[in-house]
């Protein structure tokens, strides 16, 4: 099995696209692998039941290269500073890849939700926001939901500074608000929004394994939380027959696929996808092995590892989720002609629209959907027309391949988006120059 974290997938991925950057002046590349600013935090909550107990928060700013801190505040009993950290660094390489005016951020509570009352994850919010205190700022890091958190988390967030900062206009400390707080239209589904239009762009120039459009091709979804379940439902609206769905208990088959009318009914109130009537009830490593033509792992980190990379039997991977699939895993999808459509460019739908939102704070404003989905258009198209342009550019200059021989292996999109990344921001930290 790979010996992996998330840490080390960083350090994997970025040894891989160093290799084809531009030259750079010496210890350039050291400002990308260090995080700027790092704040972990220890503070007590009184419980319902009147104990107290005592909770570890991070966040962690990676760069301020091209503007303010933007990433997730995810809540997770296993966190740590380290996965954190990594995180962050893979939001800078995201913003610059997607061509944003923010930097890398991350940060989050060590906590299990499922065990925590709504008052109690209430405290929490508001006590580690108030610790991180001017950590965060409109203009300096700006938060976002991530994993076990959503836009009722952020409406805490934003509350709690707004009153920490009186007589200011807040609304931008914070996206992924609802709506009357400021939200955008459009942000809850941009990160599937996003995936979707970057996989038709995808489809329409390289037709991987002769995959014309996603009609009738048979589709199945690892997570079924906010990203899996848009995911789910944009794509069966472009004709794709959904298979397979799991979350964190298990998952679920059905061969003519899923009515998701039903599932969203069944999930809200078992708080599972597993035991839906009318579907064969299977593991989150079967659904990962299932007969379809896409598989989209749209939850945890490193769940296609080099031991389970070769039963994967999809034409095409799309990382909907962070680092869902090892580099020793895509190495095996791709000898098998499995195509893997990288996570920093196929999730970021989702810090796209929340630039959006952050721009009609700070302007007081409200965009139509039309214009938001419009506007997210246009960025997933040129992000992946920019990715897509990179990879036919490496490997044709690269030597052709003979069985045996020692010429490099094909450079595959992962390698491809990063050094679209890597180059911006290497650029913009020469333009900018080293202060003082």
């Amino acid at each position: 099995m790979d010996d992996f974290n998330t840490e080390k997938y960083i350090e994997q991925r970025l040894q891989q696209a160093m290799a084809f950057l531009e030259p750079l002046q010496p210890g350039f590349i050291d400002i990308l692998t260090s995080p700027k600013k790092s704040t972990v935090v220890n503070f007590p909550i009184q419980m319902d039941d009147q104990s107290v107990q005592v909770f570890r928060g991070f966040r962690v700013l990676h760069s301020h290269v091209n503007g303010p801190g933007k990433g997730g505040i995810r809540y997770s009993p296993n966190l740590t500073y380290a996965e954190i950290a990594a995180l962050a660094a893979l939001m800078t390489w995201k913003c610059a890849l997607i061509n944003v005016p923010f930097s890398g951020a991350k940060g989050g509570v060590c906590c299990d939700t499922k065990s925590l009352s709504d008052n109690e994850l209430r405290h929490i919010t508001r006590r580690f926001i108030s610790e991180l205190g001017d950590d965060i700022g409109p203009h300096t890091d700006i938060p976002a939901p991530d994993l076990y958190t959503n836009e009722r988390t952020m409406g805490w967030i934003y509350d709690t500074y707004d009153v920490m900062h009186p007589g200011r206009n807040n609304r931008p400390v914070v996206t992924g608000k609802a709506i009357d707080l400021g939200g955008s239209l459009g942000r809850q589904l941009a990160t599937g929004q996003g995936c979707l239009y970057a996989t038709l762009r995808f489809i329409e120039r390289i037709k991987p394994v002769g995959i014309s459009s996603l009609k009738d091709r048979t589709v199945a979804i690892q997570g079924y939380g906010n990203v899996g379940s848009s995911v789910a439902r944009l794509f069966q609206q472009e004709g794709a027959k959904i298979v397979g769905i799991s979350d964190s208990q298990g998952g679920i088959y059905a061969e003519n696929g899923l009515d998701l009318d039903a599932l969203d009914e069944y999930k809200s109130k078992n708080r599972t996808v597993v035991g839906l009537a009318e579907t064969m009830s299977i593991t989150n490593e079967d659904l990962l092995e299932l007969e379809c033509d896409i598989l989209i792992p749209a939850a945890t980190s490193h769940q296609v590892t080099s031991e389970n990379a070769d039963r994967v039997k999809a034409s095409m991977v799309i990382e909907a989720g962070n680092a869902p699939v090892t580099p020793s895993a895509n190495q095996v999808l791709s000898e098998k002609g499995i195509i893997v459509l990288p996570d920093i460019l196929m999730n970021a739908g989702g810090v796209t629209v929340s630039y959006y939102e952050w721009v009609q704070n700070i302007e007081n404003q409200q965009w139509s959907l039309a214009e938001v989905n419009q506007k997210l258009n246009n960025k997933m198209i040129k992000a992946t027309d920019a990715v897509i342009d990179k990879w036919l550019s490496l490997n044709e200059n690269l030597p052709l391949r003979q069985e045996d021989d020692n010429a490099p292996q094909a450079v595959d999109l992962h390698t491809a988006a990063l050094v679209v990344a890597l180059n911006r921001l290497l650029s913009t930290i020469e333009e900018r120059g080293i202060w003082p």
